[in-house]
This record gives C-alpha cells, structure tokens and sequence, in this order.
C-alpha cells in the first residue's frame, strides 16, 4: 500500500477516536500487567469481570504472593488456560520482587524476561503503561494490518516490524488500540461490517462487501 493511503487511514481513525485506551481494566502498572497475562486468548471482557474483584485484593507482587497461586487459580478459573496463567503471574511476582525491587520493569528485554509476557504482552504495557509508540501485534492487528493492505506478511514478528516502517511516526502511538478496535467491533474475522467501516474505500481486501 502506497505511504498516501497508509497516512489516510490513520488520519481517519484518528478523527473517529482521537486518544483511544485499552479496555482492560487497571490499576496502576502490575495491575496492568497482570491484566495483560490473563488477557492472553481470552477477551478483554472476560478478564475485566474477574479483576474487578481481584484488583481490589491484590495490587502489588506481594499481596499476591499472600493471596496465593491456589486463590488466584479459583479467581480466574472462568478464563482460558487459568491453571498456567495463576503458575506464571506467582512466579513472574517472585522475579519482581527479588530482581525488580518489586517494580514492573520499564524494558522489554527484561519484560520478556518474565513468565506469562511474551512479545505482544511486553509491548502492550510498554504502550498503554508508559506512553511509549510501540506497536503490539495480536490477533487483531495481525488480521486488519493484512487484510486491508497495510502490510503484506505471513506471521506476526514480520507484521509487527513492517508496520513500524508504514505507520507514520506521529500515529503509532495510538496505531495499535486503532487496529484493536477496528478488528474487534468492525474488521470482524468472520463478517466484516464493511458497510459502516471508515476505511472501506481505503481497503484493498479482495473479499469486502461494497456499500449499498
């Protein structure tokens, strides 16, 4: 896709929402990472009803070291994959606390570092935590960034890495939530409402339905 229709794209999501958040629901910085680390295949939704609760037990690694990896396991065992994400966020605690000073590191490489946080995660907090224009790649993004030509790749590091290149430098700090948003309520995986998308005469889909 040409740097024109890239730069159109992000200045249309921009007029519709101009300072978009991430929905899960937070804290303060561990809070969001832990949000983050359930969040990983399961909807933001789904992790907002269970920490609505938690968050208000447990907001620093050692209250929920005290809390308990046995707790914590019955607290989100409505989500998927809650008996590995209750083993990494106990654990992930224990690194905070003896490596971190108990403080979520500001670094992706020692983010990465920590159990539960890979890529995506990492650049998530980065992000929606401190500001920083990264851009994380999810299901989502991976989907829209392809699917309307914004990049043209086959997994997900080489997305992230192409869409750092096109996305103009003054969007990216808000490109990830608009990709997000765009694929979770528009963009959809199955039936694309390509009737109320802001970019359809942008998108280079080979598939969208036309307006009527």
């Amino acid at each position: 896709m040409d740097s024109e229709k890239v730069e159109l794209i992000f200045e249309r999501f921009q007029q519709s929402n101009p300072t978009p958040k991430i929905e899960l629901n937070y804290t303060n910085h561990f809070t969001l990472l832990i949000a983050v680390v359930l969040s990983a295949r399961t909807t933001d939704v789904s992790v907002n009803k269970i920490t609505k609760e938690l968050f208000n037990i447990v907001n620093t690694p050692e209250k929920m070291l005290s809390f308990g990896q046995g707790e914590l396991r019955k607290s989100i065992s409505s989500i998927g994959l809650y008996n590995s994400k209750a083993k990494n966020i106990i654990e992930l605690c224990k690194i905070l606390i003896e490596r971190h000073d108990s403080k979520v590191p500001t670094d992706f490489d020692s983010l990465v570092a920590l159990p539960g946080v890979g890529r995506k995660s990492a650049n998530v907090f980065l992000n929606s935590g401190l500001g920083i224009p990264t851009l994380a790649v999810d299901t989502h993004v991976f989907r829209v960034s392809n699917r309307v030509g914004l990049v043209k790749e086959k997994d997900v590091l080489k997305t992230e890495q192409s869409l750092l290149k096109a996305v103009p430098k003054k969007y990216l700090l808000y490109a990830h939530h608009w990709l997000v948003l765009h694929g979770r309520y528009v963009c959809k995986a199955q039936r694309p409402l390509c009737d109320t998308c802001i970019i359809h005469d942008l998108c280079e889909f080979e598939h969208k339905r036309y307006k009527i």
